[in-house]
Formats: structure tokens, sequence, C-alpha cells
């Protein structure tokens, strides 16, 4: 099947059924226990920095690993795997004097999932598996101020931000993605800038993917980093006309249900959600056990706040497993038709009434 068909399908589907998406990868590669020859490979043996915790780099240096992961996912039921590329910007990568590899990692990234894809559909004829590429919010926020004392100061721009996603989003389309997902948003600023860039790339090549956008509620506050709302994000991004929106990270499934019904009653497209396998220890692991995640995103589903769901930091496929199995037949969500009006947004939206 082509990316055409499977777009056509994957259109079709999320009218008929919850789809599942992947667990962590990151918590995926720490069991694997690489030091930093480990990431290095043969390829980049000889690099000039050191690329302990760069996972990105494994889609170059062990892609075996990369594989690995992802087929583990396709066989707990996942739907839909994400590329390992959340930090395959320029902007992230920079901290590993990697710059110049940005393009091959999301590249790598995408085809490296696609062949999982196609093995899980090999192996279950009938079948049709997804690939997601992926688009982290990078480790700089073009609306806050790393220096406390300069509130002024800004260590990235809007057009510096947009060029950087635009290049990634070049790899994973080329690489062979069916869809793109900019997700972890805690700056809506950041995201607005990858919109406009994978729209500048669409305009250019007039390939055009379905795009996923998923925020982060950074606490129990109830807003992104930013210091938008639920529904203030939604007004925010709705222009781009995404697939679906959703949140994901940050909080486990219990305390981020409140903020999800809050999106769920007013996005007009499909609702993702992906949260942490609860909050992180004392040590930063995460002990929610598969059951205890799948409970609750099993009461998502049948409440009818959800289309899309997965896991995200702490989760493996024990977890997506369990998920899939707490979905499993269960309607998705209704797409909301509100009415046509005017709908803006600060930290807080505002609608103006008719």
């Amino acid at each position: 099947m082509n990316r055409e068909d499977r777009i056509k399908a994957f259109e079709t589907l999320l009218g008929e059924r919850i789809f599942v998406m992947d667990g962590a990868m990151g918590t995926m590669v720490q069991g694997y226990n690489l030091d930093e020859a480990g990431y290095r490979g043969e390829r980049l043996a000889d690099h000039g920095s050191d690329l302990r915790g760069n996972n990105d780099i494994l889609n170059l240096t062990r892609p075996e690993i990369v594989e690995e992961i992802h087929r583990a996912y396709f066989d707990a039921g996942s739907d839909i795997v994400e590329t390992n590329t959340f930090s395959a910007t320029t902007i992230a990568q920079a901290d590993y004097a990697a710059e110049h590899l940005v393009y091959e990692l999301n590249f790598e990234g995408a085809r490296i999932a696609r062949k999982a894809a196609d093995a899980a559909e090999a192996d279950e004829p009938g079948r049709i598996c997804f690939v997601a590429g992926a688009l982290g919010p990078t480790n700089r926020t073009a609306s806050i101020s790393p220096d406390v004392n300069d509130p002024a100061f800004r260590n990235t721009n809007f057009d510096e931000l947009a060029g950087a996603y635009k290049e990634a989003a070049r790899g994973l389309i080329e690489g062979g993605a069916d869809l793109l997902l900019v997700e972890t948003i805690f700056d809506t600023l950041n995201a607005k800038a990858a919109l406009f860039g994978i729209d500048e790339l669409a305009e250019e090549t007039g390939i055009r993917l379905p795009l996923m956008i998923s925020g982060t509620i950074t606490d129990l506050s109830g807003r992104t980093l930013s210091g938008q709302t639920p529904e203030a994000f939604w007004n925010s991004v709705r222009h781009a006309k995404p697939i679906s929106v959703g949140l994901n990270c940050a909080l486990g499934a219990h305390q981020l249900r409140g903020f999800l019904a809050e999106l769920s009653r007013v996005a007009e497209t499909c609702v993702s959600a992906y949260p942490n396998a609860g909050l992180p220890n004392a040590f930063g692991g995460y002990d929610e056990t598969p059951e205890e995640t799948a409970r609750e995103i099993g009461a998502w589903a049948r409440d009818g706040l959800v289309n899309i769901v997965g896991g995200c930091c702490g989760t493996t496929p024990d977890h997506i497993r369990a998920i899939a199995e707490a979905v499993k037949g269960v309607p998705p969500r209704d797409i909301p038709k509100p009415p046509r009006r005017m709908r803006l947004s600060g930290l807080e939206p505002f609608e103006v009434p008719a």
C-alpha cells in the first residue's frame, strides 16, 4: 500500500475506531544501558562531542535498536508509531555538535519506522500500520526569557524555529512518514513556528500530510508553560486544520483527565492523548503499572473523550498492550460541531458573542 492509500485509510478508520499510538522511546532506550561508545557506534566513533543521551543519533549509529523498539510497540497493538526524532532539529542537535546530521536523522528515523511497519503488516495481512513523523518542541522557547535578569531576552526566534522545523519535516516526509506530529508543545509560539515551516514546505513540494498537534499541560495549574489553557491553545492552532489535537507528557492519565475533557469539549477535530505512566517518583522514574494506566484511559474512551490514545514517558509495550485492550471495541469520540463564531486566544480563550 502506498502512502496516499494509507492516508485515505487512516482518515476513514478514524471515524470507525479508537487508534492506539506507541509508548515512550526514551524509556525503552534506557533499557539497553548504552555507554558513550554505544551511542557513537562505528559511524560516529570520532565525533568531537559527547553523544550519550542523544537518542535520535541512534537512527544512524544503532538503527537495529530503534527498529526493535518500533516493532515491540507494533506487536503490542500500536496502530501508529512515532519516529525517533523528538530532538532532531538543528536547534536541539546543537548541544551535540550534530546540526549537520539533522536531515539524515529525520530521513532515517522515518525510514526505520516504515520498515518496522511494513514488517508488522507482512506478519498480519490486512493490517495497516502508520508512521507519525515526530517534531518535538526543541530545547528553547520563543515566548519566555531564559535569563531572569533580562525578561526581554530570547535565545531563539520565530524564523529560526520555522526553518529548523521545515528542515526536519522535509527529512521525515522524504523518509516515508505518513503523518506529521508536532508534539509536547510547551510554548505555543514554538508550535506556530512549526506549523508555518510545515506549511511553507507543503507549498514548495506539493506534499501535505495529515497533521497531528499535541500540547503539554506542565502542571496542575492546567496551563502550558507559556500560560495558555487547553481551549486557548486550541484557538491558537485550529487554523492549521489538524487531523487531531491533543495533550501528552508532564502528567499521568488521572491528572490529565480534566484538561483533556476541556479540549475534547471544544475541538472540532479528533482528540489524542498520551500521558505519562503517572507522575515521576523521587528518582525521576515512573511507577504506574500498565493496568493502572489502561484503567484510566479506558474510562476516557467509554466517556467519549478520545479518538487516539497512547503513552508517553515511562510507558512500555506492556502499557500499550493494556491500553489497546482497554479501548478495544469502544466507539471513538463524536466530533462536535460548534456554531461558527470568532474565537480568539491570549492566555485564556475569548469567544465573540453571536
